[in-house]
């Protein structure tokens, strides 16, 4: 009898306290997000399940020598799995709309507004006692503002990794709500006329063109903003591969296989920091407001520098695709598109709205360098 009681208590059933059932319903809440709804599967899919994993109790799963705690020592404690990522989506990356119009990288680096202004809003209300914010926290908070994920990731673990589980699902839950976020900003900000805006064909881009960016974006920016050099070297490498049309196979396995099983494994390891000793505080519900809010003063900011260029410039631009400025690639260039072509039938800008698009990651990936720099 005693051996069946030893057993009992041994089960999972007796260990569980009420902060890991929470965080397992939230982890199922993550896999019905990304099965049912399609919101940014790939990641909310292997993020939520790396949650439940991390709150079976009685077993140690993300927490010392557990799977889940050695992908996290190994991928996102040394920044190797967003870097790996950002190499794979410049592989997949064209900078061809944002070599066609320049004037979009304007668009790009004013949606990152919203990253400054909440990291001095998160010190702000650290502050006044609302929040406990460091410095180093509100900065990788603050980064959720350009709707990338690798970068938030990155940031994360290297300012505030305590609180990568409630930044990183901030990020991806953001990003994979951006049809339901942006449209309504849009659409305040922008009159019928202005969404009206055709805009004219964009030129054929040259090979060599295509090539020589990737190498003087690095150098650049690189030299400016040191810090940002791993984030932009590997998306200017991945790029490079793509264009140079040489290393195919390279190129190929960093857009598919690499990026494919690197995902898995992020979405694990960011899981593993789901716990509820770590999720359930205070301070997530504070994350995941100021996520919001700049997020949306990014796409507010993408939109009004679209507008004020109008003012200086002949040649139009449709102030819809500056909300594309932010880094969601291409989910934010489609929105805009969508919300075009309500206004205008035959005003298709998915193109258009690409350049800010692709400015938006270089833009969230100095501004990151910029946090680091600043903050670390």
């Amino acid at each position: 009898m005693e051996r069946l009681l030893e057993l009992w208590y041994s089960t999972g059933i007796m260990q569980i306290t009420a902060g890991q059932a929470v965080m397992i319903c939230i982890g199922l809440l993550l896999l019905y997000f990304a099965i049912k709804k399609g919101f940014e599967p790939l990641l909310l899919l292997p993020i939520g399940f790396g949650g439940i994993l991390a709150n079976i109790p009685g077993v140690e799963i993300a927490t010392g020598a557990g799977i889940l705690a050695q992908f996290y020592s190994l991928g996102l404690e040394t920044g190797i799995f967003p870097l790996l990522i950002f190499m794979g989506v410049g592989a997949m990356t064209d900078f061809g709309p944002l070599l066609a119009n320049p004037k979009t990288l304007l668009l790009g680096a004013a949606a990152q507004f919203g990253i400054f202004s909440t990291l001095i809003g998160a010190l702000f209300l650290s502050d006044i006692g609302i929040f406990d914010f460091s410095l180093s926290q509100a900065a990788a908070i603050g980064i959720i503002g350009g709707a990338d994920g690798p970068t938030a990731i990155y940031v994360a673990g290297r300012l505030a990794p305590e609180l990568l589980g409630a930044i990183a699902v901030s990020a991806y839950s953001y990003m994979a709500l951006v049809p339901i976020i942006q449209p309504p900003i849009m659409r305040l900000l922008t009159t019928k006329a202005e969404r009206e805006i055709t805009m004219i064909q964009l030129r054929k881009v040259s090979r060599s063109e295509k090539i020589c960016f990737p190498l003087l974006l690095l150098i650049l920016v690189a030299f400016l903003i040191p810090s940002a050099a791993p984030l932009l070297g590997m998306f200017c490498f991945g790029n490079l591969m793509k264009e140079s049309g040489v290393v195919k196979r390279l190129s190929e396995t960093a857009q598919n296989s690499l990026i494919n099983i690197v995902t898995i494994l992020l979405g694990l390891s960011v899981g593993s920091k789901l716990g509820a000793e770590q999720f359930l505080v205070g301070s997530t519900l504070g994350i995941l407001l100021l996520g919001m809010l700049a997020f949306s003063m990014g796409t507010a900011a993408g939109v009004i520098m679209a507008k004020i260029i109008n003012v200086f410039t002949e040649e139009k631009i449709n102030p819809l695709i500056g909300a594309a400025g932010v880094s969601a690639v291409p989910m934010a260039a489609r929105v805009a598109n969508k919300v075009g072509l309500e206004s205008n039938p035959n005003n298709f800008l998915i193109m258009h709205a690409m350049g800010p698009n692709v400015a938006g990651v270089i833009g969230s990936a100095a501004a990151a360098g910029v946090l680091i720099q600043f903050a670390g």
